[in-house]
């Protein structure tokens, strides 16, 4: 569970209404990926001791030693590439709260990026489900783009794009709200006599 000691910027008054991650799915066809590229060596033993035995039989030749050396480093490869896009995925988190938006994302093995966004800056959202898959298991993007120009943020390949594009809509215009009432708050405690003649006229 996702809970603020995770989380040690929150603010006063400041509630995580959401936590996303890439759809399961999307792991799930890497380390299915993973199982077909680790099955290729065991093919290829196959093909050895049925066409080619005398490349094995002798367990102190060169040949067996460059097999065994090979697949060695095939395995290792493979292996490191399953645990860097694991925690790709794992580390990869964007988070809704009832005042910003925070992206967390890894960028290699070493580096991470973590912006943040004012959920009253929030211009325009947009969710886009592309493909079958992604239609029928209901993930896709959210892009949310914002004053600037060229600022965006992306959540890639979330559950249920359509449902997390309201809710930050939703927060966007009580967040609003709440924002103009404080200032009207306080302007009316640094002019109050400007205050009350502006009511005034309102009647």
């Amino acid at each position: 569970m996702f809970t603020s000691h995770y989380f040690p910027g929150k603010e006063k008054d400041e509630n995580i209404i959401l936590v996303l991650r890439r759809h399961w799915f999307v792991i799930l066809k890497f380390i299915a990926r993973f199982l077909l590229f680790a099955a290729i060596p065991v093919g290829i033993y196959f093909v050895i001791v049925n066409f080619y035995p005398a490349l094995i039989n002798n367990t102190n030749s060169l040949s067996y030693a460059l097999l065994f050396l090979g697949a060695s480093f095939y395995y290792l490869f493979i292996w490191l590439l399953l645990f860097a896009t694991w925690l790709d995925y794992y580390l990869d988190v964007w988070i809704v709260t009832n005042k910003r938006i925070i992206s967390i994302e890894l960028r290699g093995l070493f580096s991470r990026v973590v912006s943040e966004l004012r959920i009253t800056r929030v211009q325009d959202v947009t969710s886009e489900i592309r493909g079958i898959i992604p239609t029928f298991l209901n993930y896709g993007n959210v892009n949310i783009q914002t004053a600037a120009e060229e600022e965006r943020f992306n959540f890639k390949q979330v559950p249920h794009p359509d449902f997390v594009k309201r809710k930050i809509i939703e927060l966007h215009n009580e967040e609003g709200k709440i924002e103009m009432k404080d200032e009207i708050d306080e302007f009316t405690k640094a002019f109050p006599n400007l205050a009350k003649r502006l009511e005034g006229d309102k009647k």
